[in-house]
């Protein structure tokens, strides 16, 4: 077919031997190898090639094609080329539309050279040994493509990129669907106004526009504009919410698109320098039947933090020295904002989370920032609450950003935003005409064999299964993945390990994400099924950690393992996943057996995050902020003290303990045989096993109005390493754990009188409450009275039988259901039968202290740092959390804080934001500084604060015995 197209032995300039040259030709064309650029394209013959149009698949809404008819006419004719067209019933363009111009309709592409489409293209149904056209999106190293980037290389494609055919002088794209973009996303933002004004009680003209789809071409909806224009004049816009201010950011085919939309309706051009007068004269008639059109860029909505005028090449070489004034300058008199803007992270965001907040808390503003058009759909971005794409099926959702609510409810309050990423689809006809002009002249330069065009030739990214020079750096995105491959080319697949009720949180996080498929794994198949029945894309199996076998079966179908099994049997599903080149997420503290498996992660290229619950978990996560940030200034850190505490709500606290359980208590219990080491005001202290209670904190002053004392935990030098801090410098190191007052003088009795002891017994089986508090101190089993109980009780404590502590213990046991005349004991259904007098103990305590329906759980998280400035000067900040349980939905702020964060790492590793391999903590900012961000969108935010002096710290105001 090509017998005289010979393969060049510079890569990227003529078509590969395998690419394009039939077999019989192969052995031929490598004499020509060393004849170089010229020779090469020479050689090329006039005898065209077989093109392919693909049909596109990624879903339902896609009905664009590269080519029209009216293309592959021309192309037919002026090149001979014989084009197949695989059909669509959906494709703007009906079957028969190509058959007329000479097209021939096949499914099978085998027989094309090229293939041409727009989106990507599922793994399985790529062709080996073509050359294909699309939009890849993978040029940038997007984990998610990785592996469809690997398959273009394992079956040796040649892939040509449109976002990499550029103006070689100007650098500007040349094959793009931009404007259209701004076409669709402007008519959806004027449909989506028009109905969020209907709900909130107002008719207006706008209720008259559809949804781009809806329209069968551009002259429909110029005609529908010109209808609705005709309206806005005669009829006006709602006294209530004049004047309708839309504010315009970007200066691309973007938002020129979005602003040939917008300018086809009554409008009036404002500067940000008008906007206040503007407001105040908001009852001015000449506002009633025209709209504002503000356009802004960088200039209008930045400024210097040091003061200075905006200089636009200081502003792009360092953004630092800007901050975003939007919030203040523009977003209070804007009605609609459509949003075009290209955003980096090393820019300052146009809105923040807390920015909306605060213009939604004030009254005044409740007819400003009504509907955000995001067409630039960059989530997490320029607009930090836009936390996802929304679809063509359901393009809106609603932020209420001062309760820290997402929503899907047209009536209430929030934000309207509208993100659809896809949005050049609504409108195929013309995107598809517009694109196909565009790629024209390279489509007819690809049917002649000829890749002499620089635009081409600088677009292809890999050939003969090999990279090009300018992409090479891709390889490293390819050896990180090292084979952990999405499952499929639109679904990623979460297996969690585990189904106890740090599940619920975590899965309904991650089922929020319509690309995410969920996989709850258990040996309780009822449980999983009843967690999995709740959420979409998720479904229940069954799980044997000992079956190696099936375990890998299992691991092997996911991207991302998450293991809320219990501890000891988090090393074997790491395991598991390091085998599989799989990365995993656990909420669990590093094991000597987990550390161990570190150089085989990082040598398979795996993340096995661990420690990202609450603590440790996202206590790393805060204390790593702010240690770095000292740092970064030339600070020192001289003193580190964090608390934290999973506690009952303080109106539910309502026994001797303070404290109920929403899990199993016994590692509550063991909690307290741990040993403890700390650092105190230069003083090292260590506290042996079983003297944890008696080494108590009396009194936590953290929040006047809670009554806290505090348990040493665990070694606490160690996280000086961890934190990459200098201990030797450090005057205090301290972690704590916080309960109400009074809780460890009740534990701390309970361990002296043996109800800790963790040694097996047989003594203890299908006996009552009762029986096993009588066998335990001492006593017969069978009747025993009260005074019997108090003797023995003060006798083993050494202590009078009228002290304080004895009449405590005794209101314990009543309420622990452990005294005969207990309303809670005698019950045969709650029979115990435990290996250990601790086991036995778990069981009366989770039976006894677990919240009544209606109850609350209540978490907090307190660090203070001691900060020693350059200057000599001493800060004291503190950063704090304070969360509760939501008794309506019975989710406890303990699974919250354990789960989300869980959740929002799993989706970190699926969208390739975690580079860093081998077996980690959420220590590093790749990690903490998303996870934050992320966190305070789900309403569990860190208060930070300064104060000048050490004598304000808790170094100095406790007493630490």
């Amino acid at each position: 077919m090509i017998s005289a197209l010979h393969a060049n032995g510079m890569r990227g300039v003529s078509f590969s031997r395998r690419a394009f040259a039939p077999l019989a030709h192969r052995r031929a064309s490598l004499a020509t190898q060393a004849t170089g650029f010229a020779g090469a394209f020479n050689s090329h013959t006039n005898k065209p090639l077989v093109i392919g149009i693909r049909r596109e698949d990624k879903n339902r809404w896609e009905r664009r094609v590269a080519l029209t008819p009216h293309h592959i006419r021309r192309l037919i004719k002026e090149t001979g080329a014989r084009i197949l067209v695989q059909p669509s019933n959906t494709r703007i363009f009906n079957n028969a539309s190509f058959e007329r111009v000479g097209a021939v309709i096949e499914e099978d592409l085998s027989k094309a050279d090229a293939i041409l489409g727009i989106k990507e293209v599922p793994i399985d149904k790529l062709i080996p040994d073509k050359t294909y056209l699309l939009f890849s999106h993978t040029h940038k190293g997007q984990s998610y493509n990785m592996p469809s980037l690997q398959a273009f290389l394992d079956k040796n494609i040649r892939l040509i990129d449109y976002e990499l055919m550029t103006d070689q002088a100007s650098g500007k794209r040349l094959v793009l669907f931009g404007t259209h973009a701004g076409y669709a996303g402007m008519i959806d933002g004027l449909h989506g106004l028009g109905q969020r004004l209907l709900a909130l009680g107002y008719n207006s003209p706008l209720i008259h526009m559809g949804q781009a789809h809806v329209y069968p071409n551009l002259e429909c909806v110029n005609s529908k504009l010109s209808h609705v224009a005709d309206i806005i004049s005669d009829q006006g816009l709602p006294d209530a919410f004049a004047p309708m201010v839309f504010t315009f950011t970007g200066a691309g085919n973007v938002t020129r698109g979005a602003r040939a939309i917008f300018d086809k309706l009554p409008h009036e051009n404002v500067t940000v320098d008008q906007l206040p007068s503007i407001a105040r004269d908001r009852y001015n008639q000449r506002y009633k039947n025209r709209l504002l059109a503000l356009q802004i860029g960088a200039q209008d909505y930045v400024e210097r933090i040091g003061g200075g005028k905006y200089n636009r090449e200081e502003y792009r070489e360092f953004p630092g020295r800007y901050r975003s004034v939007f919030a203040e300058k523009v977003a209070p008199y804007t009605t609609m904002l459509v949003n075009g803007i290209y955003w980096e992270s090393k820019y300052p965001r146009l809105m923040t989370t807390q920015d909306l907040a605060a213009i939604q808390r004030k009254r005044e503003l409740k007819s400003r920032m009504l509907a955000i058009a995001d067409i630039s759909c960059d989530i997490g971005g320029s607009l930090e609450f836009m936390s996802h794409a929304s679809t063509i099926d359901s393009p809106f959702f609603y932020v209420d950003a001062v309760n820290s609510i997402e929503h899907k409810d047209i009536e209430k309050p929030g934000v309207q935003i509208n993100s659809i990423d896809n949005l050049p689809t609504e409108l195929p006809f013309e995107a598809s005409k517009h694109f196909g002009d565009a790629l024209y002249p390279y489509a007819k330069a690809l049917a002649t064999g000829n890749l002499r065009d620089a635009v081409l030739r600088n677009a292809i990214i890999c050939q003969n299964g090999l990279l090009e020079n300018r992409h090479r750096h891709l390889q490293d995105n390819l050896s990180r993945s090292n084979g952990i491959r999405v499952a499929s080319a639109r679904k990623k697949r979460v297996l969690l390990a585990g189904s106890g009720m740090v599940s619920q949180p975590l899965v309904d996080y991650l089922a929020r994400s319509k690309d995410t498929d969920i996989t709850v794994a258990s040996n309780n198949l009822d449980e999983a099924r009843g967690i999995a029945y709740q959420f979409p894309n998720t479904e229940a199996t069954m799980l044997d950690i000992s079956n190696t076998t099936t375990l890998d079966e299992t691991i092997k179908e996911c991207d991302v393992v998450v293991s809320l099994v219990p501890a000891p049997l988090h090393p074997r599903i790491a395991d598991a996943a390091i085998r599989n080149g799989k990365h995993m997420v656990t909420a669990s503290y590093i094991s000597d057996e987990m550390e161990e498996l570190d150089k085989r992660a990082k040598n398979a290229s795996v993340t096995i995050l661990n420690e990202i619950g609450l603590d440790p978990g996202i206590d790393h996560c805060s204390a790593m902020k702010i240690i770095d940030e000292a740092k970064q200034r030339g600070s020192k850190i001289k003193s580190f003290i964090s608390w934290c505490g999973g506690l009952t709500a303080p109106e539910h606290s309502n026994n001797q303990l303070g404290y109920k359980f929403s899990w199993s208590p016994r590692g509550v219990m063991t909690a307290g045989l741990n040993t403890a080491r700390f650092k105190i005001n230069k003083e090292i202290r260590e506290i042996p096993s079983g003297a944890l209670f008696e080494n108590k904190i009396g009194n936590v002053p953290i929040y006047p109005g809670f009554s806290f004392e505090g348990l040493a935990n665990r070694d606490s030098l160690q996280y000086a390493g961890i934190y990459g801090l200098d201990l030797n410098e450090m005057d205090t190191m301290f972690r704590g754990t916080l309960r109400y007052t009074g809780y460890a003088e009740i534990l701390g009795a309970l361990l002296r009188l043996g109800f800790l002891n963790l040694e097996s017994t047989s003594a203890i089986e299908k006996c009552s409450a009762s029986q096993f508090l009588a066998r335990t101190i001492g006593l017969m089993d069978g009747h025993n009275s009260t005074a019997q109980i108090v003797d023995k009780l003060a006798h083993m404590l050494n202590i009078a039988p009228s002290s304080t502590l004895i009449d405590r213990l005794m209101l314990a046991f009543d309420e622990f259901g452990m005294l005969e005349c207990s309303q809670k004991s005698g019950n045969n259904d709650n029979l115990l039968t435990a290996p250990s007098t601790l086991d036995a103990m778990a069981q009366v305590l989770h039976h006894s202290l677990k919240y009544n329906p209606g109850e609350r759980d209540m978490v907090c998280l307190f660090h203070e740092f001691g900060i020693e400035n350059t200057d000599g000067s001493y800060d004291v900040q503190t950063s704090s959390m304070v969360a509760y349980g939501d008794p309506e939905s019975g989710e406890t702020a303990m699974a919250r804080t354990v789960g989300v964060p869980a959740a929002i790492a799993t989706r970190l590793l699926l969208e390739g934001k975690v580079k860093t391999r081998g077996v980690i903590r959420p220590t590093i900012p790749e990690i903490y500084n998303p996870l934050i961000e992320r966190l305070a969108k789900q309403g569990l935010i860190f208060t930070e604060q300064t104060k000048r002096g050490i004598s304000k710290s808790l170094q100095q105001r406790m007493a630490w015995n």
